[in-house]
């Protein structure tokens, strides 16, 4: 599993107006599977997605599709964790 820390690094307004392709492209991973959880921090100052695929190099390829990523809006680091303890309605989706 990864998870992928936004920072925004250009104000509201600007992210605000690429919020619906944005948006998109999170709907776009969570119909293939691969988007577990997303949202923004409060404050809102970024946001998070979990997600799950084989590598880290995949969910790099994945966040370039990202109008934040391609428009530089946001800063993204990746972390990857492995889970050892997870709620019992989480194993249908980590056994993927």
């Amino acid at each position: 599993m990864f998870v992928i820390d936004l920072i925004y690094i250009v104000p509201l307004d600007k992210l605000d107006a690429h919020m619906t392709d944005h948006v998109k492209f999170l709907k776009k991973y969570y119909e293939k599977n691969v988007f577990v959880a997303s949202g923004r921090k409060v404050p809102r100052t970024g946001g998070i997605i979990l997600a799950l695929t084989e590598s880290k190099e995949e969910i790099e390829k994945i966040i370039q599709e990202d109008p934040f990523y391609t428009f530089r809006l946001a800063k993204f680091t990746i972390t990857e964790f492995q889970t050892s303890q997870y709620h019992p309605d989480m194993k249908k989706i980590l056994k993927k």
